[in-house]
């Protein structure tokens, strides 16, 4: 090692230590920095009631598994949308219909990390169809239909070790990109750990993804066993390109802080996709036997199924010259990122002094020439200087993250020291830094991921709160930052609480999907295998040990209501139709005592089904858990359960206290429905 590189090497670490100190014993202790005008800043955030935020923000839950999605700027949470983890609130994950959106290979999983939503692409620009998120633990992909703001489809992904590095949306959404975070043995198998070097590999994933229901692994990339932590398609010139960061490049499999921290520069991955895709359809790769689930979500059934395949298409570098090279980058690289002009790839080596910014044009020049220092698992490590465009000096301790504005500047967060630094693409000089409270991880410009952002915002998403909020025992809401980028300085100018622990987020203009949500569905659409599209069509049969219940809900009335000739050992099935045909109208049942589900809430024009198990005699109440009507008190029922051969009859009845409460009901006539929209295109 060269005295320089010695030399930088120390640096860094003294850095960290150096941040570490400066971030628990001289933490910013001004929370007025970078603040605007109080009442400026409360103007800039204020949504008057009634009025509508500018943008949808579509955070990850972290560890809640699921999306959270606000309003900026406002940082109101207007949904949590359910994905990963079973939510009790609504039934999803619990109920028969949406079970299957959590199967794996290895079952149902109840509960996964969710960590990076990435939007749907035309052109490089938002388009507002579908959301991409990633489950991190059992390494999976998800589509959110924008619509109706539900999860849609699942797909797993076989191979992997950890699905931190994704999804990755390309310009035109023709593939959603992951890579795996922990190397493992590929395919899986009983590997010593001194074998590491050997027999641990990574993988790249490419998913078909550009028409909903058909989302597909369309083949992998066998990569060296390194860590690959987050990536970024190119666009514009460098489309058809993908950009992954690698760290661990010691190939250390215990004490990674220390021993995967020694080299003075690990890579960021550059994979020419177009190039792999002509390899694949040339019949260069292998196919691999494998089993992985895919899960979609029918709205004609409103029911979730699963297939399982078989197989997937593995391509090694080696069989296809062209297809990956290795650009080094100082020092543990987190983040990479590319500018709106596609032609900057902007590191964040969270150990580095730095920030360096490669070019792509000078990358290509490089290949062409063949400015190769070495080669790593027979792929080409190109000379670093070959295709630097700069270095940004004096960033802070810990940069990374980037996103961009449409002025050419770049805002950078940096953990340790605990900021958010502006710089020029132009000149790569710092213009501005602002303190964050406390420890920012990501950061989100607003549309900072295309052609042409949005600006105006960036948010901070911080990992450590201490005394933003009202304390609330050990465990705090994670604080998020929204600052105001319009100027040449960077304005303070809301904190909000935010669900789980968000790792990235993205922003959309409302004004791209408002006018098209889903308000109910059309009962005339509803083919459910128990949908009961009125109230004749309502009732109750025996099959076995289990008994279903076809049953209405509709202001302010289940029929039927009373349930007869359930025995001791039966599983009830309630199949809830929700009669109604207007917006915001949901209905909800729960039964006293179901303890292998949650309650089920159901849309307008929706079926869902409530399992329920008969354990003991009596005779037990069920009721609407969703307020609808001044009579919501009364829509309830109750399920008679008779001792194990009974002679009691099977039966289903309403009850005359309920025509009574209807008739009471239709005399307050509510206004006409408005007509329903359109299914969601593609669904």
């Amino acid at each position: 090692m060269s005295l320089t590189r010695k030399s930088r090497v120390v640096a860094s670490v003294g850095a960290v230590l150096l941040g570490v100190t400066y971030l628990y014993a001289c933490a910013p202790t001004t929370k007025t920095s970078g603040i605007g005008n109080v009442g400026d800043a409360a103007a800039r955030t204020y949504v008057a009631p009634g009025s509508y935020d500018e943008f949808y923000f579509f955070a990850s839950g972290g560890f809640s598994g699921q999306v959270a999605v606000y309003g900026l700027p406002s940082g109101r949470l207007l949904k949590v949308i359910p994905v990963f983890s079973q939510n009790a609130e609504n039934g999803y994950g619990y109920n028969v219909e949406t079970k299957a959106m959590l199967n794996s290979s290895w079952g149902l999983i109840p509960w996964d990390d969710s960590h990076h939503p990435s939007l749907s692409m035309t052109g490089g620009e938002h388009d507002g169809r579908w959301l991409f998120i990633n489950a991190n633990n059992t390494p999976r992909f998800a589509r959110i239909d924008l619509k109706s703001f539900e999860t849609v489809e699942t797909l797993e992904l076989p191979n992997t070790g950890g699905n931190h590095g994704s999804p990755y949306t390309t310009e035109n959404s023709e593939y959603v990109i992951s890579a795996t975070r922990f190397s493992v043995p590929i395919p899986q198998k009983d590997v010593g750990f001194d074998k590491f070097a050997d027999e641990f590999k990574g993988t790249i994933s490419f998913v078909k993804a550009d028409e909903f229901g058909k989302m597909d692994l369309a083949f992998q990339i066998l990569v060296p066993g390194f860590n690959y932590d987050l990536g970024r398609p190119g666009k514009g010139p460098s489309h058809g390109w993908v950009f992954f960061t690698s760290y661990n490049t010691e190939q250390a499999h215990t004490k990674l802080e220390v021993n995967a921290s020694k080299n003075d520069k690990d890579y960021i991955a550059a994979v020419n996709w177009k190039a792999a895709e002509a390899c694949v359809a040339a019949g260069k790769a292998k196919t691999w036997p494998t089993r992985y689930a895919h899960n979609v979500y029918n709205d004609s059934t409103h029911s979730a199924s699963t297939e399982f395949k078989t197989s997937v298409k593995v391509l090694d570098p080696k069989d296809c010259e062209g297809t990956v090279y290795f650009l080094p980058t100082p020092k543990s690289p987190h983040g990479v990122d590319v500018d709106p002009t596609g032609e900057y790839i902007v590191g964040g080596g969270k150990l580095a002094t730095v920030i360096p910014v490669h070019s792509f044009s000078k990358m290509q020049t490089a290949i062409t020439e063949k400015k190769f220092d070495s080669e790593a698992y027979g792929i080409p490590v190109i000379n670093y200087d070959a295709t630097m465009y700069c270095e940004v000096q004096n960033p802070g301790l810990g940069p990374l993250h980037n996103e961009f504005d449409a002025q050419g500047n770049a805002y950078t967060s940096v953990f340790i020291s605990s900021e958010i630094v502006k710089w020029s693409l132009k000149d790569c000089v710092v213009s501005d830094r602002v303190p964050t409270y406390y420890s920012i991880g990501h950061l989100s410009v607003m549309g900072g991921d295309t052609k042409t952002p949005y600006g105006k915002y960036v948010v901070a998403m911080n990992k450590i709160t201490k005394d933003r909020y009202l304390p609330t025992g050990p465990e705090l809401a994670h604080s998020a930052q929204l600052y105001d980028i319009s100027g040449p300085k960077m304005k303070l100018l809301l904190d909000f609480p935010t669900i789980g622990e968000p790792h990235y987020a993205q922003a959309i203009l409302a004004s791209k999907i408002k006018g098209e949500q889903v308000r109910f569905y059309k009962l005339a659409d509803n083919h459910h295998p128990y949908v009961a599209r009125s109230e004749q069509e309502t009732g109750v049969s025996r099959s076995g040990k289990t008994v279903h219940v076809k049953i209405t809900a509709i202001r302010s009335h289940f029929a039927p209501d009373n349930i007869e000739g359930v025995q001791v050992g039966d599983t009830v099935l309630f199949h809830v139709t929700n009669l109604e045909q207007d917006w915001d109208v949901p209905h909800g049942l729960a039964a006293m005592g179901s303890f292998s589900d949650a309650e089920v809430l159901v849309m307008p024009g929706q079926t869902r089904t409530l399992t329920w198990v008969a354990k003991y005699p009596g005779v037990y109440p069920f009721y609407c858990t969703d307020f609808c009507s001044a009579l919501h008190q009364e829509m309830s029922g109750y399920v008679r359960v008779a001792p194990t051969g009974s002679m009691v009859a099977l039966s289903a009845t309403t009850s005359p206290n309920t025509q009574l409460a209807r008739l009471a009901a239709s005399a307050q006539t509510p206004p006409p429905a408005p007509k329903a929209p359109s299914a969601p295109s593609g669904r």
